[in-house]
């Protein structure tokens, strides 16, 4: 089930969902709109031949902090990592579902590239997968709408929100952009299995 209008309204209020400094100018009948934030994260081509999912990747991103009355170009055909200015949660009965705007589909670009999906008990400013799918560059500017979310509630609590100890919840309470964390679900090789080798 999605939340409407006034339902997220309502589950604001009671805690069970967080937006915070709240604008119901950008309330839809069953979503809210987001805006885009000044932190992004560029890759550094010139040190980088290939990506290991296995190893830090952050060592060969940049960030841009872009002032809030500037802008931020997306060159064509380029990935770059933003982030939403909104910090946004659920408890463990809700989740939340990132969505693009229509209009910046219409301009070529995906905010998010596969992962629009925010668990049951995680808060945090969501980072954006952007991608300009045109030939030409995109500008973007902070505190442009970006994304939309809506709020889903489950069939029931999730036994385990994110966050919990060992589920290895890699960008719980995030309040600013990041790096993929994929390597941390590789186990490291011990010294003893090295030996043993």
């Amino acid at each position: 089930m999605i939340l409407s209008d006034g339902d997220i309204k309502k589950h604001l209020a009671a805690g069970d969902i967080l937006i915070e400094d709240f604008d119901e100018a950008r309330l839809q009948p069953a979503s809210y709109d987001v805006l885009l934030g000044t932190d992004f994260l560029v890759y550094d081509h010139q040190n980088l031949s290939v990506i290991d999912p296995r190893e830090d990747i952050s060592k060969f991103m940049r960030k841009v902090i872009v002032p809030n009355d500037g802008h931020f170009v997306l060159q064509a055909g380029e990935f770059a990592l933003g982030m939403v200015a909104d910090f946004v949660g659920v408890g463990p009965e809700y989740a939340i579902e990132l969505m693009g705007k229509s209009s910046l589909a219409r301009l070529g670009l995906i905010i998010h590239t596969t992962a629009g999906f925010i668990d049951p008990g995680n808060q945090l400013n969501v980072t954006l997968e952007l991608f300009n799918t045109n030939k030409v560059a995109i500008k973007l500017y902070p505190g442009m709408k970006i994304a939309q979310i809506c709020f889903r509630k489950l069939s029931s609590p999730a036994e385990k929100p994110y966050g919990t100890k060992g589920l290895n919840s890699k960008y719980f309470n995030a309040r600013t952009v990041q790096a993929s964390a994929m390597h941390k679900n590789f186990k490291k090789p011990q010294k003893d299995d090295k030996k043993n080798k």
